[in-house]
């Protein structure tokens, strides 16, 4: 019981970082709404030129950083609360993701892309995965 409550304090302390860092920047207020939003439908259209250009810090930076930012969204939809499907834990992932692009989107404090949905997306199943994997080692017979 009280590994939930830390679990849940610690859940909901990331997700007022990962807001912060997303949608409620230091320029977050300045934009009139659905004025300055921008989106890019197509994929990996900003990946391309890092790569090209040999950007491969940022490039690493801004491809992981989406994956990873997601990963403790998955684990702790495994492991904290009620046991999910892979589907239903990816749809989660892909929900929350599309809030955050849409707030960007509103507030103008961010580019919401296709890739960021798609990345968010996969860090939530490889948190999910390895929480279950975790699981699975832990009650394997000895």
């Amino acid at each position: 019981m009280k590994i939930k409550k830390t679990g849940r304090l610690f859940f909901f302390l990331y997700l007022i970082v990962l807001l912060r860092i997303t949608v409620f920047r230091s320029d977050f207020g300045t934009h009139p709404l659905l004025a300055d939003g921008r989106i890019s439908l197509t994929l990996f259209k900003d990946y391309i030129p890092l790569v090209k250009g040999g950007h491969w810090r940022l490039f690493l930076y801004l491809f992981l950083g989406n994956i990873i930012w997601f990963v403790p969204f998955g684990m702790y939809l495994k492991y904290i609360e009620k046991p999910r499907t892979g589907l239903s834990l990816l749809l989660c992932g892909f929900l929350f993701s599309f809030l955050i692009e849409s707030l960007q989107y509103i507030f103008g404090t961010g580019y919401s892309e296709l890739d960021d949905l798609i990345l968010n997306t996969l860090g939530t199943g490889i948190g999910a995965a390895f929480v279950h994997i975790v699981k699975r080692i832990r009650n394997r017979p000895a």
